[in-house]
Order: structure tokens, then sequence, then C-alpha cells
């Protein structure tokens, strides 16, 4: 960090950021300083200093109130920000005090919670339980871009579907295979096995655009050069697997993720393209700096993959 950045952090005071931003929310000094419990009078200082400090005017002033300038409106995004981080760094902090010896953050994809985490996560928890996992579902492309900004230190997902332009560690979790499923009584249920070009003069049930799989479909059309009868597009595989039973066209999934479904009369059909078959990896900025809590969780999702049940899965 340069002396002028340092110098600019030392400026800054957090209570004139949260005064500022209970201003902007109530766009009032007296409101704010009331809910506050300060003079106005002190608000009103605060604010001044603080525009003296970034060497720019942040509200305009008017007797109904107050309104942000430009400026004012960018340091309201980052104030609100570097807030919500001290609110989460505090609640973290208090979670050591209270025993949590280790906490690790975790994005997955659909495909890895549905199938696999729930019993990797709940063996690992019953070994370490003063380790606290937090895991948030997020499509393969977001979970890569997470780890790469440090919003996640683990990653679980299909590298394929972010392309290559990442600068990420990746080691081997899982293996899934993607099937079709159809209505028991449909038309294609009879097939042992379907190449799914064979599969595009149907209308198909697809998950959300972005998503690992509709990426692979709309790649796997498009070189077969033709296009997807997208009938309708869901945020998750239950709510597929539903549209499909009611008639609204067939569908992609994991073969695991439809075996501990039970919706409806469904029957899939395996897919003959060699992408059907995908790898789900961890994905870290770097494995050997992360904390030993991490490394910890993922010596234990590579333990598990390993093991005689899951090769049997």
């Amino acid at each position: 960090m340069r002396p002028s950045e340092r110098s600019f952090a030392r400026r800054i005071d957090l209570t004139s950021l949260q005064l500022f931003v209970a201003v902007c929310e109530l766009g009032s000094i007296g409101k704010a300083a009331e809910r506050e419990f300060i003079a106005a009078s002190a608000v009103s200082k605060r604010l001044s200093d603080l525009e003296a400090t970034l060497e720019t005017p942040l509200l305009y002033r008017h007797t109904r109130g107050v309104k942000l300038t430009p400026a004012g409106e960018s340091l309201l995004h980052h104030a609100r920000s570097v807030l919500f981080s001290l609110e989460k760094m505090q609640a973290e902090l208090s979670e050591y005090a209270d025993g949590v010896r280790g906490h690790v953050r975790i994005h997955a994809n659909i495909s890895a919670i549905v199938q696999f985490l729930p019993e990797d996560l709940g063996s690992f928890s019953e070994e370490h339980p003063q380790v606290k996992i937090d895991l948030e579902e997020h499509l393969s492309t977001e979970v890569l871009r997470a780890v790469q900004e440090g919003a996640a230190d683990l990653g679980i997902c299909n590298v394929a579907a972010g392309g290559n332009g990442h600068e990420l560690q990746t080691l081997p979790y899982r293996q899934d295979e993607l099937v079709l499923i159809v209505p028991r009584g449909h038309a294609l249920a009879r097939q042992e096995a379907i190449a799914f070009e064979d599969t595009l003069d149907f209308d198909h049930v697809g998950l959300h655009s972005n998503s690992s799989i509709y990426l692979a479909m709309r790649e796997a059309a498009a070189a077969a050069g033709r296009a997807i009868k997208l009938r309708i597009h869901v945020t998750g595989l239950d709510a597929m697997c539903r549209m499909i039973d009611n008639g609204l066209g067939v569908g992609l999934m994991p073969r695991r993720a439809f075996t501990l479904m039970h919706v409806g009369e469904l029957a899939c059909v395996p897919l003959t393209d060699a992408w059907a078959t995908r790898d789900i990896r961890l994905v870290a900025r770097d494995f050997s700096t992360l904390p030993l809590t991490a490394r910890l969780l993922v010596d234990h999702l590579r333990a598990r993959a390993d093991s005689p049940q899951a090769l049997a899965a």
C-alpha cells in the first residue's frame, strides 16, 4: 500500500461513514441524528469533515433534507460494503469466542449440492463439530468468480463451464453423468440410450441460461447445426422434474440427482455423447495457503470421493 493510501485509510472515520449512511437512508440530518442518538450539529460537523477529507461535496443540502451528489452516491455504495464487511467480521469472530474453531466458506453448483455434498459435509461435521461451514449455491461461472475474488475459500463446480480465463488451482472431486429425463409414456422412454441431437425434435425444459448443463446443451446443439426448442427455464432440478412430469418437455440432469428425487412417473435415458460425463472439481486460489480447517475439508472431500461407496454410486 502506498503512503498516500495509508494516509487516506487513517483519515476515514468509521463513525462518520455510519452517520453518512444513516443520513442517506433517512434523507435528513435531523432524522439521522435522532435515530443515532447524537446531536444534529455533531452529525453535520462529521459530514463536513468527511467532505473535507475526500475533497468533494457529498450532499446537496436544502430545507427539506439532503440529496446525494454523484460522489455521494459512489461513497454510499462503498460505505455500505465496508460496514457490511465489518458486521460480518464481528459475527465470525464472535463465533470463535463461542468455541467455533474454524470457518470455511464454500460456493458450489447445484449438481454438487444435490448429489454429493449433503453426505460429505455431514460426515465432516460429525468429525469436526466445531468447524462452521457456510455453503452457498451458485452457477459454476459464479463459483469460479467468487473464489477468484476471495468471496469463497473453496469452490465446487464444473470448471469447464467457466472457460479458461481464470488463474485458479483445481483438484478432482467427483464425476457425474447427464441423462435425459422423460415421462414414462414418452416416445423416447423406450430407448436404451440416445444422442442429444436426437432429442432436439422435442420441447425441452432447461435450467438457468448460464448453468453449466444448459451451456453444454447449447454448445452441442450449435455443433449439430440445430436449435433447442426451449419451452421453459427453471432454476432447480425438482422444478424441472415437475415440469417434465406435467408434459412440458424433456430435460437433462445428472443421473444421481434424478435417482435421489421422487417426482411423478419419469424415466431416465442415458446419453451417448462424451460431454454427458462431467468432472466436478474442487477450486481454490491456492490450496497450500488455505486455512487449516479448509485444508482438512479438502482432504475429507477427496477421501470421500475415493471411497468404495462413492465409486459404486
